[in-house]
């Protein structure tokens, strides 16, 4: 059980934010599959942006199962308490602030991991938005700007003291991006030096790993990102390992394809047909990689046009490549 404020989160398994992944599609995957909150992803706090189609789909929650945890970004505090206000208003129940994004074009901005370089800002942003809403706020950040400019701590112990109920820690610094060990000893460092839950992040990609990840850090939880992407029954996996869930046996692949048609037909819903075929194909592609499709039947797959032909490709490349698998199981029992 993890405890965000006065939210209980039965499963401390979160889901990632991230930028062009974590719609309402792929959240509901998530968290179908054991994720205890799926975070969405950004939603920004310039108000020229506000009210583009982009923004509303990241701020449509319908049907989604809550608690409803939003991401939001920016530089300017007012501003960010404002969306804040806006986000609660159109159904957050968490407002997570980004201060761990290291892509250069949120961090030209001086936005994401940039503000872990101005604590005086990093203040005023969070006593802003803390202020602003009643619902818990979360953030997220990383170790600090470079391996020679480490401040995870500092900025842990400044979120605390002015009322953030959670954070969560990517071990690597702004100028690592995704490359490099992942330093989750920093992470244990954090741990150490707040009272409120700290959430590990940072290459967690099997059960075992996570196992290992909350073993050396101490962390109350750990957050997914990439390693979701095309297999969200991880999550449920993760969650058995740790003790979280309850006992099932691991997905068979007709489960697997069901799960990842049911995503797809979910991305052309909700995009429509046209755009959700476009969307979809980084998830297929993700499925397809995952479930032993080649690189080039991949590739065959994700040019095709249309809904249903494109489930059918994808129903047919996956069978396809598990007959192999199947016939060396048969063989050997």
């Amino acid at each position: 059980m993890l405890n965000i404020g006065d939210i209980k989160i039965h499963s401390p398994i979160i889901a990632a934010p991230m930028a062009g992944v974590s719609d309402l599609p792929y959240r509901r995957a998530c968290r179908h599959w054991g994720a205890g909150l799926a975070v969405t992803e950004m939603v920004t706090s310039r108000p020229e942006l506000r009210n583009t189609e982009l923004s509303r789909l990241r701020m449509n929650h319908t049907g989604e199962q809550g608690p409803i945890s939003v991401q939001i970004v920016g530089t300017d505090p007012d501003l960010l308490a404002e969306a804040a206000i806006i986000n609660v208003a159109h159904g957050a129940d968490i407002i997570d602030i980004n201060m761990g994004c290291p892509s250069k074009k949120v961090c030209r901005q001086m936005a994401g991991s940039a503000l872990m370089g101005d604590e005086q800002l990093v203040s005023k942003i969070l006593t802003a938005v803390v202020t602003s809403v009643e619902v818990p706020v979360t953030l997220k950040i990383r170790t600090g700007l470079s391996l020679q400019q480490k401040n995870a701590v500092q900025i842990a112990r400044i979120a605390e003291q002015i009322g953030v109920r959670m954070l969560t820690v990517h071990g690597r610094s702004r100028a690592c991006r995704f490359k490099g060990q992942v330093e989750y000893s920093t992470v244990a460092d954090v741990v150490s030096a707040v009272d409120i839950p700290v959430i590990a992040n940072g290459d967690i990609d099997s059960p075992e790993k996570a196992a290992s990840v909350m073993q050396q850090t101490g962390a109350a939880g750990v957050m997914v990102g990439r390693a979701g992407i095309g297999q969200p029954w991880l999550f449920r996996e993760i969650g058995i390992r740790l003790g979280y869930l309850p006992f099932q046996a691991a997905p068979n692949i007709a489960e697997k394809v069901n799960a990842m048609i049911s995503h797809l037909c979910e991305m052309h819903s909700f995009y429509g047909v046209e755009r959700g075929v476009v969307l979809a194909r980084k998830h297929a592609g993700k499925y397809m990689a995952r479930l032993g499709v080649s690189a080039t039947e991949r590739a065959a797959v994700n040019r095709i046009f249309g809904a249903e032909q494109q489930l059918g490709a994808l129903r047919r490349a996956v069978l396809q490549a598990q007959k192999p698998l199947q016939a060396t199981l048969n063989l050997a029992a």
